[in-house]
């Protein structure tokens, strides 16, 4: 297989455990953390499901599946399955077991309305149905590799949990878009923070440059030269440094950064490339986007 040759184990997590205790957020985190998710997966078509994403060539390197008791086959095949994957040199496996206490998972199915999932064919009240599902999920929680108690969790709380299970840096838990624009195109509507860079003399002024973009040195130079330009990328990056911790710590996973100019061209694309390059020495995962760079209505 591609993952052998290549020596690159396909991350797996299965996401289990008790109807109400928190499945189909983790999956919400586990998205946001890159991992490519599907929800109740049959674990009959475990395998095939590897196969096929064996032959992405390591596009897909990271999974999540919930297994659970909707599925009918899910007590019998669920260790057998668990146990051949454990073999498997192509597979890095972490079972997550989610459980909360009776009053929690009462509270819960109540609040949603939701219709509990354990021995669906057979009408039993809900106390029952929870009762009889946890008894029966006792020998999978005795196979997983970490079992989370969900019952006083917030959405932060569980992303912080998963992060450390996973043993995700802090840094790289948080995807950085820096994206350029030009005002007269208007200010990208998913911006976090908006950063107008107007201030700086305009080198589409200057004849010899106003062909280049941001994203050559000439342009870039430019800018720099400026002790206003300078001061402000040492004080923009010692307030980013300073935010940027306080987001992952409450369990953000995105960060869009706006850098604005009039045509979205030079200035903008040029600090945004360069504040980019210093975030990325500091370990932070940051891509960029120059929206407005090859519009033909330039500054």
């Amino acid at each position: 297989m591609y993952n052998i040759l290549m020596n690159e184990k396909i991350n797996f997590v299965i996401i289990t455990g008790l109807s109400g205790a928190g499945k189909t957020k983790s999956v919400g985190v586990l998205e946001d953390f890159g991992y490519y998710c599907i929800d109740n997966l049959p674990p009959t078509l475990i395998n095939d499901f590897l196969k096929i994403v064996s032959k992405t060539f390591g596009n897909i390197n990271k999974i999540c599946a919930v297994i659970d008791v909707r599925s009918k086959d899910f007590f019998e095949q669920f260790p057998k399955i668990v146990k051949e994957l454990r073999k498997r040199e192509d597979i890095s496996l972490k079972v997550i077991f989610l459980e909360a206490s009776y009053e929690t998972l009462i509270k819960r199915f109540s609040e949603t309305r939701r219709r509990h999932p354990f021995n669906d064919d057979v009408p039993s009240p809900l106390p029952d149905k929870i009762k009889e599902e946890r008894l029966k999920l006792n020998p999978i929680k005795k196979i997983a590799d970490v079992v989370i108690d969900t019952t006083n969790f917030k959405t932060q709380d569980l992303k912080a949990k998963i992060r450390e299970i996973l043993t995700l840096e802090g840094k790289k838990a948080l995807k950085i878009l820096i994206t350029t624009f030009g005002y007269k195109f208007g200010i990208p509507l998913n911006s976090d923070l908006v950063i107008d860079v107007r201030f700086i003399p305009n080198p589409f002024y200057e004849e010899t440059l106003t062909e280049y973009s941001g994203l050559d040195s000439k342009i870039q130079e430019y800018v720099l030269k400026f002790k206003e330009t300078k001061a402000f990328i040492d004080k923009l990056l010692d307030f980013l440094l300073f935010l940027i911790p306080f987001y992952i710590r409450e369990g953000k996973s995105y960060l869009s950064i706006s850098f604005g100019c009039t045509g979205g061209v030079h200035r903008s694309v040029a600090l945004g490339e360069i504040i980019a390059n210093r975030l990325k020495e500091f370990g932070y995962d940051v891509s960029v986007y120059h929206r407005d760079l090859k519009n033909e209505n330039r500054e």
